[in-house]
């Protein structure tokens, strides 16, 4: 489904992205992991075309979309739930799920406003709150149902669970297993390794701008060498 090829990326003359390559199929659920600084976001952002790829290619559903604006990317049918939430503050929680809605892609279930309230009943309570006006977790589950009514077939989260509650946090894994079950395509960064891998099916870790390891969530469990190479503070 998504193909990343060698990118390299830069912000001015810094260079951040060495190379990156690393490939989602349909349905998998798959993780970026790595320190803070590594590329993670940076690759999300040149994914989503905010910042220009400097060489190689992305590819989605076998088309090249490393050359489109952002608004032609997610109507290509990827879903962005932004590192720190970047919900509307001035509308509603009603208006923040309405003003991204599309058509879901032939053939599939589409996601409404109340399937997203299904899925967070706590936003159902909330539908007339303004999104400034929401708690942090509230807001990441508004992020989330914004980017489903997008109707994408490949839904990325950025630091999917930075900052929340414990409680909230697992409301969040529940959600993403739902998903998982539904055969959505899934790329999450996040620190959470034992969630992530009681969920996810592959894992890709992130160092220096490039993918330094590559397995499944059962190889990840099994490598503390690995874990505490890459991943431990």
């Amino acid at each position: 489904m998504l193909s990343v090829h060698a990118i390299d990326a830069a912000y001015g003359d810094s260079q951040v992205l060495f190379g990156m390559s690393f490939e989602i199929g349909a349905g998998e659920f798959v993780t970026l992991l790595g320190r803070n600084g590594m590329g993670k976001t940076t690759t999300v952002r040149a994914i989503m075309g905010i910042l220009p790829v400097r060489a190689g290619k992305i590819l989605f559903n076998e088309e090249p979309i490393h050359t489109l604006p952002s608004f032609r990317i997610a109507k290509a049918g990827i879903g962005l739930v932004p590192e720190g939430r970047q919900i509307f503050p001035n509308l509603t929680v009603r208006e923040n799920l309405i003003a991204t809605a599309a058509p879901p892609p032939a053939g599939h279930q589409g996601w409404t406003m109340d399937r997203v309230i299904d899925l967070f009943p706590a936003l159902g309570e909330r539908l007339t709150s303004m999104g400034n006006q929401l708690s942090g977790g509230e807001q990441q589950m508004l992020a989330i149902g914004r980017a489903l009514m997008t109707n994408p077939r490949l839904l990325i989260l950025d630091e999917a669970t930075e900052g929340l509650a414990p409680m909230v946090r697992a409301e969040i894994w529940h959600c993403l297993e739902n998903l998982k079950e539904e055969a959505q395509a899934i790329l999450v960064i996040d620190k959470n390794v034992d969630a992530l891998t009681r969920i996810a099916d592959r894992h890709y870790i992130v160092e220096k701008g490039a993918v330094v390891w590559t397995g499944t969530s059962e190889e990840l469990r099994a490598d503390e060498g690995i874990q505490h190479q890459y991943l431990g503070v």
